[in-house]
Order: structure tokens, then C-alpha cells, then sequence
């Protein structure tokens, strides 16, 4: 476990990294350090010290491993999601998992724990650099690869398990709002800020959209936000409310 400290700017992203490999560590400090942007301020070998650091030092982005001794990076990122840290801080550092597997199991628990980004090991440094800046903004991340196996799985699910048109046209306007951004790969905490509402508005709109289109859980909303149109690759993110659109 390790906590440092730095005279960068507090302008910085503040990044924790979550490694049960020593090197794997020092090799992404290396990499997140030349970026004049970004800071590293802790690491942790699991995911409780994860969870310890992350509640002292209020990082803004956490990259963790998926596979680690002790408290995985997935059961991790999942108490991260349900508020663990939010009553003491106020704050849920975005995760950015960062694995040497692309295997679909590993991704959608990830996903459905509440990651933002998934990222391979095998990536460049600068798709490192340009997915912790994607999740710090509040924005999602995934590799190429993975985005293509997502793709592909959705295409290839049967008809059955997406809403109709007719169940779409239920949702209120706020709840279409909620859906287009969760699909955009915001968190909670992300659309309540960008919605200028509570953490605990944005669970319950949520809670009747899955229940309005038949779904089970959050990965099913974003198919079915991008298979009915609602959002298609390359559409941006729509302005927050309450701020002036600069087009």
C-alpha cells in the first residue's frame, strides 16, 4: 500500500493504481507520470486497499486490475458503485479496469459493477492516458477490441430480449434523459451531475426504465438504448443542464 504526495498542480487528475503486480504498478506510474495532466497518488496491490486509499485520498480515477488476490477489482469497483464511498467523501472515483483478459465474463462483470472503461494491457501509453482523461470527464472507455465484442454480442441477441418501440414511447422525457446518458457510460453520480439532480433521482428513474422495458440490468439498457436509436456510435454527449451550449 502507498500514498504520495506531490507539488503538481491540485489541477491534476488524481490517479490510484490498483495492481497486485509490483512492476505492472511502477510500469503505469511511469507512464501516468509523463503526462503533465495527471498525478499518481496512491497505489494498492487488492481491492479492499483499493477501497482504503480511495477513501482517504479522493482519487479521481482508479485503474484496476480485474484479477487480484483478496478483494477482486470487479467486487471492488462494485462497492465503489452502491455508495460505499459517497456518505464519507462525497466522491466515487471513476474505474478505468486495466487487464490482460477480453474474455466476455470478465468484461461485462466489470461493466455491470460499475466501470466506466475497459482497457487491455496491451494498449498503447497513450490509450492509457486518453482513457483515464475519457473517465475523468465523466465519459466511458473501451478498447477496441472489446467494443467490437460488445457490438457483436448485442447483434447477435435474439429480438426477444429488447423493448419495443411501443415500450420506449413509456418513458417519460426525463427517463429518456437518463437512459441516453447511462448509455453514453456515465455513472450515477455522472448523470445526477450533468442532470443537476440526486444520485438517489437518478436510481429510481433508472429502476422504472428497467422495469418500463421489461430489462434485468444496466448492460441491457444501454443495448437497448443503442439498438432502438436512442444513441448511436460517435453521438456526443449532450450539454449539461444549466450551462450555456457553446453551438
Amino acid at each position: 500500500m502507498m500514498v504520495k504526495t506531490d507539488d503538481r498542480s491540485a489541477h491534476c487528475i488524481h490517479v490510484l493504481l490498483a495492481d497486485d503486480e509490483p512492476l505492472v504498478r511502477a510500469g503505469l506510474a511511469m507512464l501516468v507520470t509523463t503526462e503533465t495532466d495527471m498525478i499518481v497518488v496512491g497505489e494498492a496491490s487488492d481491492g479492499g486497499q483499493a477501497l482504503e486509499i480511495a477513501a482517504r485520498i479522493r482519487p479521481d480515477v482508479i485503474v484496476m486490475d480485474v484479477r487480484m488476490p483478496g478483494m477482486d477489482g470487479v467486487e471492488a469497483t462494485r462497492r465503489l458503485a452502491e455508495d460505499a464511498l459517497v456518505d464519507i467523501v462525497g466522491h466515487t472515483p471513476a474505474v478505468l479496469m486495466l487487464t490482460t483478459f477480453d474474455d466476455d465474463e470478465a468484461v461485462y462483470a466489470a461493466l455491470r459493477a460499475g466501470a466506466c472503461g475497459y482497457l487491455l494491457k496491451s494498449a498503447a501509453p497513450s490509450e492509457l492516458a486518453a482513457a483515464i482523461r475519457s473517465v475523468a470527464s465523466g465519459n466511458a472507455w473501451l478498447a477496441p477490441a472489446i467494443a467490437r465484442k460488445l457490438i457483436a454480442d448485442f447483434a447477435n441477441r435474439p429480438s426477444s430480449v429488447l423493448p419495443a418501440p411501443e415500450q420506449m414511447r413509456r418513458l417519460t422525457h426525463r427517463e429518456r434523459e437518463v437512459l441516453l446518458l447511462i448509455a453514453h457510460g456515465l455513472t450515477n453520480e455522472a448523470v445526477a451531475a450533468h442532470l443537476i439532480v440526486s444520485q438517489a433521482t437518478v436510481r429510481t428513474h433508472l429502476g422504472r426504465i428497467l422495469v418500463k422495458l421489461g430489462l434485468h440490468d444496466r448492460a441491457q439498457a444501454v443495448a437497448a438504448a443503442y439498438q432502438c436509436g436512442l444513441v448511436r456510435p460517435g453521438d456526443g454527449l449532450p450539454p449539461p443542464k444549466g450551462r450555456p451550449c457553446n453551438g
